[in-house]
């Protein structure tokens, strides 16, 4: 039997400590033939003269730093593989993963596949098993920190993490990839909700193990890009219909943010993430379109893969977050029927 071909695509930037380690396991991966292709958005270590010098390995750099989502695109257009892997540079897969998540990946109905996501110093406690999808649009790493022997059963996912996942390049084609306007956070539950809207399940595959250093940060981009994309994708995502159901609740959460950056001391980037949408309200537009016309599966189908209690493990839950769950749940019970009915 031919061997699954693998195009892996990872990017580099700033000092990327783990460049190396990563690439050299992906290089090492196990019944695939392999390739991989390290996009070059601004890496400032030697690990990337590191990376040029071995065998199977093309590093490609934009005249810019593109983010995750513009890297990812480079990387992909430069691949010759049935199969894209998108591994981070700081994720150490094993020598079987990327074979077993593609395995996964390649069954009739499955739009992408994950790897199990571990925490690399502590390798028996998830990192992420999926991640839950909230219906406001909110996401984050699902299973952090619990037990591995607790996600050791395969799983249909709400959202892929975009840590270690694998797709076919024809769909990634078909899709048009990540969208370039997103730049870094929120890709991943986009192309899982794209995926999801043609009727294409994604997987979580627990024996395809990838150690990853993990580290959860706070920073004004990252507040600016995670706040500004979820929007974006609500508003070119879902259905008209949805957004009017919706539309109480959305409103409120919006308020709950504004009241979690006036607390948290990052207002002017909620503030700027507004500014960005109302000035490219023409790309939103032409987004929405495109999403919209190229979708198969209504909302109502899809949210029954959501949730309605925010719970990530990895931040502090901020004041009153029970009673925002309270609210939401309780809308969220009225609002699922009516997203069924057409």
């Amino acid at each position: 039997m031919n061997r699954p071909q693998v195009s892996a695509v990872m990017l580099a930037y700033g000092a990327e400590p783990y460049l190396v380690d990563a690439a050299r396991a992906v290089l090492d991966s196990t019944d695939v033939d392999i390739e991989l292709i390290v996009v070059d958005n601004g890496c400032t270590s030697d690990s990337i003269d590191v990376v040029k010098g071995l065998d199977g390995v093309r590093v490609v750099r934009p005249e810019e730093n593109t983010g995750y989502s513009g890297g990812c695109r480079v990387g992909a257009a430069e691949a010759g593989g049935e199969w894209l892997a998108f591994v981070n540079s700081d994720a150490i897969v094993a020598p079987d993963a990327l074979a077993k998540t593609v395995e996964v990946a390649a069954e009739p109905g499955v739009g992408a596949a994950m790897a199990s996501i571990r925490l690399a110093d502590t390798p028996e406690l998830i990192n992420t098993s999926g991640n839950p999808l909230h219906f406001t649009g909110l996401s984050w790493a699902g299973g952090n920190g619990e037990p591995a022997t607790a996600h050791a059963r395969r799983t249909t996912v709400p959202s892929l993490s975009g840590c270690c996942f694998v797709i076919s390049r024809r769909r990634w084609q078909e899709l048009d990839g990540f969208a370039a306007e997103y730049f870094a956070y929120h890709e991943d539950t986009e192309l899982s909700l794209r995926l999801w809207q043609r009727g294409l399940r994604l997987e979580y595959v627990p024996d395809a193990v990838v150690r990853h250093h993990y580290e959860f940060s706070r920073n004004d981009l990252k507040l600016y890009l995670v706040e500004r994309n979820r929007l974006v994708t609500l508003l070119t995502a879902y259905e008209t219909r949805t957004l009017v159901v919706l539309a109480p609740v959305l409103l409120l959460t919006e308020a709950a943010m504004v009241a979690a950056a006036l607390a948290g001391g990052w207002p002017k980037q909620k503030v700027r993430g507004w500014g960005w949408i109302w000035r490219n309200r023409a790309w939103l537009r032409s987004r929405r379109r495109q999403l919209q016309a190229e979708r198969t599966v209504p909302d109502g189908v899809v949210a029954e893969l959501m949730t309605a209690r925010v719970a990530p493990s990895n931040v502090d839950a901020p004041p009153g977050m029970g009673v925002f769950n309270a609210i939401a749940a309780a809308y969220w019970a009225l609002a699922k029927p009516l997203l069924r009915r057409r």
